[in-house]
């Protein structure tokens, strides 16, 4: 039987991103992620509801050589004691590199769902730009948009419900029950 899966973003939608001019960057440092309130009742209801949990996230700062991959791993490592994570898949390629893993592109979906047997289109993805949603649509899944409202275009592919943090997500994701 095919496993059903939650990705998620991670800054913005498991952590408060860095907002400048409008525009989402990750934090720094470890002592500068700050779990959004709401994120670990959130992530526990979707785990009871039997839902992988897998953070899929973007870090080319760490391929444009601006942040140490030792820096990322360290809030990876952070977030996993911390969170109820089954995986966190990053993309450390920076955008003019074309690679398959880096959101809009599916691939660290993809890779995961062949990996752990997930029914994609009983899945949902979960992200607050473009690029998040635009992939999970790729893959096949259900998404949901978190609106901070960022000065960014708009997904190519709209989202499936919009709503304003994890906690909104996860409700939505509980009453919309298995599609199958």
């Amino acid at each position: 039987m095919n496993r059903r899966a939650v990705y998620l973003d991670r800054d913005g939608v498991l952590n408060r991103a860095v907002v400048r001019n409008g525009k989402p960057f990750p934090p720094a440092t470890v002592a500068e992620v700050e779990i959004i309130p709401g994120v670990p009742e959130a992530l526990a209801a979707l785990r009871a509801a039997g839902f992988r949990l897998v953070v899929v996230t973007n870090q080319p700062d760490v391929g444009r050589g601006t942040t140490p991959l030792a820096t990322v791993q360290a809030i990876h490592a952070s977030m996993a004691a911390t969170l109820p994570l089954d995986a966190i898949h990053a993309c450390f390629h920076a955008g003019h590199e074309g690679c398959n893993c880096r959101k809009p592109r599916p691939g660290m979906l993809l890779d995961d769902a062949a990996s752990h047997d997930i029914d994609l289109q009983a899945s949902f993805m979960v992200g607050d730009r473009w690029r998040d949603i635009d992939a999970g649509a790729a893959a096949g899944c259900r998404t949901i948009l978190i609106d901070e409202g960022y000065d960014e275009q708009a997904p190519q592919q709209p989202p499936e419900h919009v709503c304003r943090s994890l906690i909104e997500a996860s409700e939505w994701i509980l009453i919309q029950g298995d599609p199958q």
